[in-house]
C-alpha cells in the first residue's frame, strides 16, 4: 500500500486510474479524500492501455460537449497543475469507401449542430496524408483539432495534485464490502475496515461489482474488450500520420514513428472485469483490415495489448449520486473518451461533492444528461 489505511475519511475514492485520479485532485483541496486501488499500481488497466488521442467527434455528439469543455485544460493546464500541456498535433480522417458518401456525410451532419469544425476531403488529399492508400478509399472527412494524448503525463499530474491536497492513496486495497451506518458507510478492505462519509465508485469495469458490493443496483455497464497493435512496416510512413478511422467502426491506426504505426480493428468483445489479453484472431483482423486499405508491407508485430472499454446502456458516461443509495457516488462508464474527457467530468463531479463550481468552458457543461438518476 502507498499510504496506510486511514480510520476513516470524508470521501473513499474506488479506483486510481484516469477517472479516480482526476476528481481526487479537484476535490482533495476541500474534503479529505482517499483512493483505494486494488492493483500493484494505479492506472494499470484502461487508462494504461490507452491509444492517446484527443478527438472531438469520439463518443458521438452526446459526448462531444465534455470532450471539448476538456481542451483547454489539456492544452494549456494551470501553471501550478502542469507547467506543459498534454496534447500535441495529430489531426484525423474519418474514412469511407467510394460508395459510402452519404455515411460520411450523415457523419458531418450529426457534429453540425455543434459547431463541430471539419472538413470533406477529396480522393487526392486523402492520398496525399495517407500514401498508399487504395483507389476505392476516397471519400472522408477531415478534423484538424485531433491531437495526440500523454496519457502517462496526464494521470501522474493529476496523482501530484491530489497528493499535494492532502489525498491519501492505498494500492493493493480490494474493496470487499459496505455498509449503511448512521454515519456514512463502513467500508471493508481485506482485513481492515475504513469509515467513510461517501464512497465515490470509480472502478471501471469493476464499477458494477463494486455497486452490488456496497448493495447498489448494478447500472449495466459491460466492459469490451480493445485490441491494439504496433507494426513495423518496411514503407516509410511518417510519424505525423494522422489518426484514420472506418466511419463504419472497423478499424483505425495513426502513426507512432517512422515507419511505425499504432493499429486496432476496433474490436468491442463483451468480456468480464479481468486483465485484458489481445486474442490471436483479433491481431489478424485488424492486419487484414489494414490491408484492405493501404498496400503497406508489414515487416514485423512489435507489440500487442489490450484493454477493457466500459459502456453504460446508453454509451454515455455516468458520473453523479446514485438515486437509490444515499451517499454512494458514480464516475464510470466512460468507455473510450474517459481520458479526453477527465479534466470535464473530474470538476463538474467535484462540484457536486464539495468543490467550487466549475468556470469557463466546464462550467457551461449540463451535467444532467450523465446523471446515474437517468436509469431509475
Amino acid at each position: 500500500m502507498t499510504d496506510a489505511l486511514p480510520s476513516s475519511t470524508d470521501v473513499l475514492i474506488v479506483g486510481a486510474g484516469i477517472a479516480g485520479a482526476g476528481l481526487a485532485a479537484m476535490l482533495a483541496p476541500h474534503r479529505r479524500v482517499m483512493m483505494i486501488e486494488a492493483e500493484d499500481v494505479p492506472g494499470y488497466h484502461a487508462t494504461g492501455r490507452s491509444a492517446a488521442f484527443w478527438q472531438e467527434t469520439y463518443g458521438g455528439p452526446g459526448v462531444q460537449p465534455l470532450s471539448i469543455a476538456s481542451f483547454e485544460t489539456l492544452q494549456a493546464p494551470p501553471r501550478e497543475f502542469s507547467a506543459r500541456g498534454f496534447l500535441s498535433p495529430r489531426t484525423a480522417i474519418n474514412l469511407a469507401r467510394r460508395g459510402d458518401a452519404a455515411a460520411v456525410d450523415t457523419f458531418v451532419a450529426g457534429f453540425a449542430a455543434q459547431a463541430v469544425p471539419m472538413e470533406r476531403m477529396s480522393a487526392a488529399e486523402i492520398a496525399r496524408l495517407v500514401p498508399g492508400i487504395r483507389c476505392e478509399w476516397s471519400e472522408a472527412a477531415f478534423e484538424a483539432s485531433c491531437s495526440d494524448i500523454d496519457v502517462g503525463g496526464l494521470h501522474a499530474a493529476y496523482l501530484r495534485a491530489a497528493r499535494r491536497a492532502g489525498a491519501m492513496l492505498a494500492t493493493r486495497a480490494r474493496l470487499t464490502g459496505a455498509r449503511r451506518t448512521g454515519a456514512g458507510w463502513e467500508v471493508r478492505l481485506g482485513d481492515e475496515t475504513v469509515h467513510a462519509k461517501l464512497i465515490v465508485n470509480a472502478a471501471g469495469a469493476w464499477a458494477d461489482r463494486v455497486a452490488e458490493a456496497c448493495g447498489a443496483a448494478p447500472l449495466g455497464i459491460q466492459p469490451y474488450r480493445r485490441t491494439v497493435i504496433q507494426l513495423r512496416l518496411d514503407y516509410p510512413v511518417p510519424a505525423s500520420l494522422p489518426l484514420v478511422i472506418d466511419i463504419g467502426g472497423n478499424f483505425y491506426f495513426k502513426g507512432e514513428s517512422e515507419g511505425r504505426i499504432w493499429l486496432s480493428p476496433h474490436d468491442e468483445t463483451p468480456s468480464p472485469p479481468c486483465d485484458a489479453a489481445p486474442e490471436e484472431l483479433d491481431v489478424a483482423l485488424a492486419i487484414e483490415r489494414l490491408r484492405q486499405v493501404v498496400d503497406w508491407p508489414i515487416a514485423a508485430v512489435e507489440r500487442k495489448w489490450a484493454g477493457l472499454r466500459s459502456f453504460a446502456p446508453d454509451r454515455l458516461p455516468i458520473f453523479g449520486a446514485d438515486p437509490h443509495v444515499p451517499g454512494f457516488v458514480w464516475c464510470a462508464g466512460q468507455g473510450g473518451f474517459g481520458i479526453q474527457t477527465s479534466p470535464a467530468i473530474s470538476a463538474l463531479l467535484a462540484a457536486e461533492l464539495g468543490a467550487a463550481a466549475p468556470e469557463g468552458a466546464i462550467g457551461r457543461v449540463d451535467p444532467a444528461p450523465y446523471a446515474p438518476s437517468r436509469f431509475a
